[in-house]
């Protein structure tokens, strides 16, 4: 019962609008006008964490879309990584440029290293957790690739260790991270760090979505004349 309750008091203080008002269960047309004021409200706070984040950082995007296309024009690959929702956004940015959905654009190499199962747990269970992604780049990481990670907190050590690694490696290390940026901000190891100041993980996803989309468009248009050589050169 207890466990109820508490379960009951966490919803209430995430979602206020669901709760009673005087002890008295509101009306269903009542419900029905505070999700549709908790859906306005979220949108508003979606659209601002948006706008604020590219006012920011619009610069760094096109410079990352720089850094990564060069990668591409000297026969390199993107190589991303994250953990948990984040390790989604790493496979999906990873996943456009390997099958890009607009015709006419090619397939460029790209590789998340969070997705195979069976590297994660064999490294996980022999050395530890935070060696997974470091221990990847070793094997497969050339000085020309990118690495891209993501992290709302900025703060997973496997990551931090993933960009010191990479950095020894050669490569240009970029971050996508939310709060205060944690400690891919403050890393010497990261390059270019692009942070969703605020603390929603909510917000701070759908501002990364935003930007691998677009990044992902202003890199095919730096390459749009140099198909060809990529076609011949890519990896």
């Amino acid at each position: 019962m207890s466990d109820k309750k508490d379960s009951n008091n966490m919803l209430s203080a995430l979602y206020p609008f669901m709760g009673s008002e005087g002890g008295q269960k509101p009306s269903q047309r009542d419900k029905s006008q505070e999700l549709l004021d908790a859906i306005q409200l979220k949108t508003q706070e979606s659209l601002e964490a948006k706008q604020a984040f590219f006012a920011k950082y619009n610069e760094m995007l096109a410079q990352i879309a720089n850094t990564i296309a060069t990668s591409y024009r000297l026969g390199g690959r993107l190589i991303t990584a994250g953990n948990g929702g984040s390790s989604c956004d790493a496979s999906h940015l990873a996943l456009e440029f390997m099958h890009p959905v607009t015709a006419g654009r090619p397939a460029l190499p790209a590789i998340n290293l969070s997705q195979d199962s069976a590297m994660l747990t064999a490294v996980s269970n022999d050395v530890g957790f935070n060696h997974v992604l470091k221990r990847q780049l070793i094997a497969l990481a050339k000085p020309e690739d990118v690495l891209v990670v993501f992290s709302t907190s900025g703060n997973s050590p496997n990551l931090t260790e993933a960009c010191e690694k990479a950095k020894e490696l050669g490569l240009s290390v970029v971050a996508f991270s939310g709060g205060n940026g944690g400690e891919l901000a403050k890393s010497s190891h990261v390059d270019q760090c692009l942070i969703v100041e605020t603390d929603s993980v909510h917000r701070i996803q759908e501002c990364h979505l935003v930007s691998y989309h677009i990044l992902w468009d202003l890199v095919h248009t730096l390459l749009a004349d140099e198909r060809g050589f990529l076609g011949e050169h890519g990896r």
